[in-house]
């Protein structure tokens, strides 16, 4: 079985990284979405709250499944047999900070790194961009996925 994880905060879960689950489920058998604590990152919402959001969202799809993790990566994806690492990209930013974790990741663990591209619309949609427009008491209903 060709196991993935796809590893992120998620706070809140966008219709960016729906898109990017979508787009790598026909290429493994299961895929893990791990949610994941890091203890020097603020979230607007608990980790709990954000595994159940997302767990909802694939409920039908037994294809996935929803954790919370923290620590490293790599031992989340070794945990579950992962081959992968997948991670949306955004910008050449995102990319280049990507890479040095992906090389980095690769070198201590032996794990690869799937690198997607956003698709071009949703390129703009960030965790950050909607917590900032909830903050200011504004519909973010259309960056975030819909059961």
């Amino acid at each position: 079985m060709k196991t993935g994880v796809f590893v992120g905060s998620f706070d809140p879960y966008t219709i960016g990284h729906h898109d990017i689950l979508c787009r790598v489920l026909p290429l493994f058998d299961h895929v893990v979405v791990g949610v994941g604590v890091n203890e020097h990152k603020q979230c607007m919402y608990g980790a709990a709250e954000r595994v159940e959001r997302i767990a909802q969202l694939y409920a039908d799809d037994p294809r996935v499944t929803v954790e919370q993790y923290s620590g490293l990566t790599v031992d989340f994806a070794h945990q579950h047999g992962a081959s992968f690492i997948i991670k949306g990209v955004r910008s050449m930013k995102d990319f280049e900070y990507e890479r040095e974790q992906a090389d980095v990741n690769r070198q201590i663990s032996g794990i690869d790194t799937l690198l997607l591209m956003a698709t071009p619309a949703l390129a703009s949609v960030s965790s950050s961009v909607v917590r900032e427009l909830m903050h200011y008491g504004k519909d973010v209903s259309a960056f975030l996925p819909q059961r």
